[in-house]
Order: C-alpha cells, then sequence, then structure tokens
C-alpha cells in the first residue's frame, strides 16, 4: 500500500509517468493523472436482474451514448467546448478542464436487447437495470446400448 495524502497516491506527483493503463478507453488529456478514477461503476446483483451504477459527473443525458452489440453494452461520454462558447467566456489564463470522450463494455449477454436495458441518468449517475440472461437449456444426451 502505497502513502498518500489528501487521497492522492504520494508517488502520482513524482512519477507521473506516461505509460500509466487504464480500464476502458479513456483519454489521458481529458483527465489528467485522475483518469485512472473515471467512470467508477458499481455491479449488483438482485434476484430477478444485475443493476450497474456508472459515476459520470459533470455529464450530460446527451453527451451519453449507450450501445448493445453482439451482447456488449457500451457507454461512451464524451463533451466539448465549442469555439463560440469559449469567445463569450472571454481569454483562457490557465485551464486544467479539457474536451474529450471515454467509454467502457461490459458483457451482459446475447440474449438480451436494447429493450430490456432500462436506464436512468440523475446526479451524475448513470444506473442501468437489466434481467440475467437466461440459461440456455442444453438438449437431454440419449445413450444407444451397444449390442453384443
Amino acid at each position: 500500500m502505497l502513502p498518500s495524502i489528501f487521497g492522492e497516491s504520494l508517488f502520482d506527483d513524482w512519477m507521473d509517468f506516461p505509460f500509466r493503463t487504464f480500464s476502458g478507453d479513456v483519454d489521458h488529456k481529458l483527465y489528467g493523472k485522475h483518469a485512472a478514477r473515471v467512470m467508477k461503476t458499481d455491479l449488483r446483483e438482485h434476484d430477478e436482474g444485475y443493476e450497474l451504477s456508472i459515476d459520470l459527473p459533470g455529464f450530460k443525458k446527451d453527451q451519453i451514448d449507450l450501445q448493445l452489440q453482439n451482447g456488449y453494452l457500451t457507454i461512451t461520454a464524451s463533451k466539448g467546448v465549442e469555439e463560440e462558447e469559449k469567445n463569450k467566456k472571454g481569454k483562457i489564463v490557465h485551464q486544467e478542464r479539457y474536451t474529450g470522450s471515454m467509454s467502457r463494455s461490459f458483457y451482459i449477454g446475447e440474449s438480451l436487447t436494447e429493450e430490456d436495458v432500462k436506464a436512468k441518468f440523475e446526479d451524475g449517475v448513470l444506473t442501468l437495470d437489466f434481467p440475467k440472461e437466461k440459461a440456455i437449456k442444453l438438449p437431454e444426451r440419449k445413450t444407444i446400448q451397444i449390442e453384443g
């Protein structure tokens, strides 16, 4: 366990290596050294299905895209600053917020469709509910007796 100060790894500031890897496709410029903490996800199992909660602070509902393909649910969040909006607010002297996108994928099963996934976005948290994939019943094996 590394020592930390104010919730940060003490070594992050000293050794900010550019070759760190993160889960998902996260733009390092978008969140800098905090990129490892984006799209934090909790998965809860219920009797009838699953609940996936993803932290997306600072995003609006229209900046989030959900896709279901070949059993993989992909969540993509992207934001940008338009030039017109940038010019209205004045000259930027120092900027720590950037534009970019990030995404994560989860395998939820090939038998599920878009109608099975229910999505809600509230207070910067995306909540997805989907049923458990039904187990495929294999055909019963029948044995043939060999005479002799």
